[in-house]
């Protein structure tokens, strides 16, 4: 099998049929839109990230839950908030059962703060004969976003 290049070599005249062969890329419209994608994810980026920042311990196991709770957040510096709000320990009980009458909480806990203050958070709820439910992050999603 023989394969021609630059016209088979031969010596003989070629055909010329108008410009040489364009033997250049324009990169300009690829570099336009990706900069413009660029430009699109770096502001979308921070809608991703929600509500406050707490570093949750990871298990193998979650359950996935479509329902619409209330959640009580402990900072890593042992601040309680119910939704994103400021919220007193000893307000706890009787804020959720006016609010959510009873319904089960989901308790999300920094792995940083101290024990004493997720204690007496459970043990609010406890009083107040709440169904908790403590939020975990399971160990393979941690890893994808890069904690």
């Amino acid at each position: 099998m023989a394969i021609a290049v630059n016209g088979g070599g031969s010596s003989g005249r070629r055909r010329s049929y108008g410009g040489g062969a364009l033997s250049e890329i324009n990169v300009t419209p690829f570099v336009d839109v990706v900069l413009v994608l660029l430009i699109i994810f770096m502001m979308t980026a921070h809608v991703m990230e929600f509500g406050i920042e707490v570093d949750v311990p990871k298990t193998r196991y979650t359950k996935d839950s479509a329902k619409d709770l209330p959640v009580i957040n402990i900072t890593r510096d042992g601040n309680p908030y119910l939704n994103d709000k400021p919220i007193n320990i000893h307000e706890l009980g009787p804020v959720l059962q006016s609010r959510y009458h009873g319904q089960s909480v989901y308790v999300r806990a920094d792995r940083g703060v101290t024990w004493d203050v997720v204690a007496q958070v459970l043990s609010e709820l406890s009083a107040a004969k709440i169904t908790v439910n403590m939020v975990t992050q399971p160990e393979d999603s941690a890893e994808k976003r890069g904690r």
